[in-house]
């Protein structure tokens, strides 16, 4: 197994128009930024919508997605919305 290395950032971590970050432009620009560092992974925290305490390890739903990481403005640009 060949090492590789990368970093552990939440989305909402990421800079967004509404408070936290979206799968948006932002998040494929870092994408984007840890490859010309060299980097390879990309490590989230769960991704399920957030339960009491808005804690992502105690997600209401395994299967679910977290509707506030969804861009609204992507949608809007592909027509979808």
């Amino acid at each position: 197994m060949k090492r590789r290395s990368g970093i552990l950032l939440h989305p909402t971590a990421l800079p967004g128009r509404y408070g936290i970050g979206d799968l948006s432009h932002a998040a494929y620009r870092f994408v984007d930024f840890l490859k010309s560092c060299g980097q390879s992974l990309w490590q989230m925290l769960p991704l399920g919508p957030p339960g009491y305490g808005n804690s992502p390890y105690q997600c209401f739903s395994s299967m679910a997605g977290n509707p506030l990481l969804i861009s609204l403005e992507s949608l809007a640009r592909e027509g979808w919305i």
